[in-house]
Order: C-alpha cells, then sequence, then structure tokens
C-alpha cells in the first residue's frame, strides 16, 4: 500500500493508542493509520537486508500483509509493534538460504600497495548497497525513524555478520529500543531467549571492531569545504590537493572489485594511477546512510556523461577516513538521479 494520507484526515494517534477495530478500514483509512511509519519500518528491513531494493520490496509485503490482516489486529499491542512484528518475520523468511551482503573490507585483508593487481570485478556477489537519507525521513525532523547512527555503513556492514535473528534481536532493542518482552513477542520466542541472543550479538560485534569512531564528523562549515574540496580535487585531478583531505589511516573499497586499500600513500597511489583525470568526473552532492555523498558520473565523450556510481565518505575529525565507491550505475536511479548528464 503507498497511498499517502489524505488531506482533512485526523491527527495521527500516537503508536501506543489503538485503533478502533469493529469495522476492517478502508485502504484510505489503512494508509492514513500505518503510512507514517514506513520510513522506520524501511529503514528496519534495511538492516536486516543491506539491500535498499529487497527492503522496499518487504516494506511493500509487510502493508500488503497488514492490510489482510488488519481484522485480526486486536489492539493487543500497538499499531507500530504489530507492524513490526510482520516486517520482522517478512525479513527472516526472506533471508532464510541467503548469504550475508557484505564490503570487500569484510571478505579479504587490505592492500597497502597500489601497484598490486586488482582483483576481477564480481557482480555476482550480492553486495551491500548504499542508501538514500530520503528513503529514510531524514530530510523531515518529524518522521518517526531511528537515528541516523543507525543506518551508518560501518553499523549495516557489522550487522551483516550476525546471523539472521541476532541481526532481528540487535536491532529491535539496541536501535529500535524496544523492551525484551516485545521483541519476544514479535519473535514469538521467551525473553531469555531474546536475552541470550543479544549478548551473543553485541559480543561478536564488539569483535568486528568499534563504528563509533565514525561519528566524528566535522562541523557544518567545516564539512562543506571539506566536501567541496574533495569535488574539486577530483574534477581537476589534484593529487596534492586531494592528499590534504585524507587521513593517514584512510581505506577506499570499490564493490563489485574485491580489492580494496588501506592507508594515505596506498589510497592516494591508486587513484592517481588508475582514476584521476582532468575532467573526467562530476560529482551531485547527496546524503547515504546518514552520511554526505555523492552521485559519480563519467565523462564518455565531450558532450554526455554516463551514470557510475555512489561515492559515501567517512568523516573522522577534519579529513576523509573511508571512501566506499560503489560502482553500480543502476544504484544512480536508486538516488533519484538521472542516468546520463549532458555538458
Amino acid at each position: 500500500m503507498t497511498t499517502s494520507a489524505p488531506p482533512g484526515v485526523a491527527a495521527m494517534p500516537s503508536d501506543t493508542e489503538r485503533p478502533a477495530v469493529s469495522a476492517p478500514p478502508t485502504e484510505r483509512e489503512f494508509a492514513a493509520l500505518t503510512q507514517r511509519f514506513r520510513p522506520e519500518l524501511l529503514a528496519h528491513c534495511y538492516r536486516m537486508l543491506g539491500s535498499v531494493h529487497d527492503a522496499e520490496d518487504l516494506v511493500q509485503e509487510t502493508y500488503l500483509r497488514a492490510w489482510r490482516g488488519f481484522g485480526g489486529f486486536e489492539g493487543r499491542s500497538s499499531l507500530r509493534h504489530w507492524l513490526y512484528k510482520i516486517a520482522t518475520m517478512a525479513c527472516l523468511t526472506a533471508l532464510e538460504g541467503r548469504s550475508r551482503r557484505p564490503l570487500p573490507s569484510g571478505l579479504g585483508a587490505p592492500e597497502d600497495d597500489h601497484r598490486v593487481a586488482m582483483a576481477a570485478r564480481e557482480p555476482g556477489v550480492a553486495w551491500l548497497q548504499p542508501a538514500p537519507d530520503s528513503l529514510f525521513g531524514f530530510d523531515d525532523p518529524a518522521a518517526i525513524v531511528a537515528g541516523r547512527t543507525g543506518v551508518r555503513l560501518a553499523f549495516i556492514a557489522a550487522l551483516q555478520l550476525l546471523p539472521a535473528r541476532q541481526r532481528a534481536v540487535l536491532t529491535l532493542r539496541d536501535v529500535l529500543a524496544f523492551r525484551t518482552a516485545e521483541v519476544a513477542a514479535m519473535l514469538d520466542t521467551t525473553p531469555t531467549a531474546v536475552d541470550s541472543a543479544l549478548r551473543r550479538a553485541r559480543s561478536r560485534l564488539a569483535q568486528a571492531g568499534p563504528v563509533e569512531a565514525d561519528l566524528a564528523e566535522p562541523d557544518e562549515l567545516a564539512q562543506r569545504r571539506l566536501l567541496d574540496g574533495y569535488v574539486d580535487a577530483f574534477t581537476r585531478a589534484d593529487h596534492a590537493a586531494l592528499l590534504e583531505l585524507l587521513r593517514a589511516d584512510v581505506e577506499m573499497e570499490m564493490p563489485p572489485t574485491p580489492t580494496w586499500f588501506t592507508g594515505r600513500e596506498a589510497v592516494l597511489g591508486f587513484l592517481r594511477s588508475r582514476i584521476l583525470r582532468p575532467g573526467l568526473w562530476r560529482f551531485t552532492p547527496t546524503r547515504a546512510n546518514g552520511q554526505p555523498a555523492f552521485i559519480v558520473h563519467k565523462r564518455v565523450d565531450d558532450h554526455h556523461y554516463e551514470a557510475y556510481g555512489i561515492h559515501v565518505l567517512t568523516l573522522i575529525g577534519a579529513r576523509i577516513g573511508r571512501i566506499t565507491a560503489f560502482n553500480d550505475p543502476a544504484l544512480v536511479r536508486t538516488f533519484g538521479a538521472a542516468a546520463a548528464l549532458e555538458l
């Protein structure tokens, strides 16, 4: 169900209120009751699945199941709680038999020498995908969604290391702050089992490495200067300018290419020798996973640029700590951008 709430509908009830269920709602009434939860449900499914496209499909399935089953919803829990139960169980079913969605950094060790032979692209791997902030309502302060930290790339990549049910427990408890008893009801299990799964999930995430450092971003003005400098350096192929923007321990990965690099010398050497050419790239600012990002087009002739992918930047302090370059042209349309640009 994608119909937005019609004009003139009364104010939405809080998620703890129980809508009357004496008669099945009309389509408009159902949309008015449930549509406000769509952005946060989409974020939840994205955390579980690591794919924007799969998450959108599962949210659509969630609303279809909720519409069909609304007559059986008797208000024993909040409407929000009930929708999360449907969405979580749908995600767990979808994850059965699937492999996790990794980034290159989750598959092997980095290279610290840019002269290495690049591994062949692996389009057959179901890679982790970036997600536009706009899908999660981050452009709407009133939206009921978890904070941007809950969809940051480092966190989503770490979640993919967890078994599906541990992933569900951790996101429901630590990101969405549902109580243990509520999570147990959603997953048709016991509070003891939820607590046990949560301990294992937290331990596994701790072993994967900290993600909190990703939050130490510069203030808005410094960030704007840093991002403008990144675009300018890339556009002009200015190696020296780019050097000033990168942390000494900067990392760069480029799905679907498994090879990834660590260290400023390796990253800059790779960019200088294989990527940077004056006028070759065009960058359009956007936001992805609660982080600054760019839609990237590559020049194919004097008057034509074609979609190339999405760059997501992790800023730490006043410099760039990680460049995740999703070199997949199909992602450009996900961010609502044109597939091609004309000069």
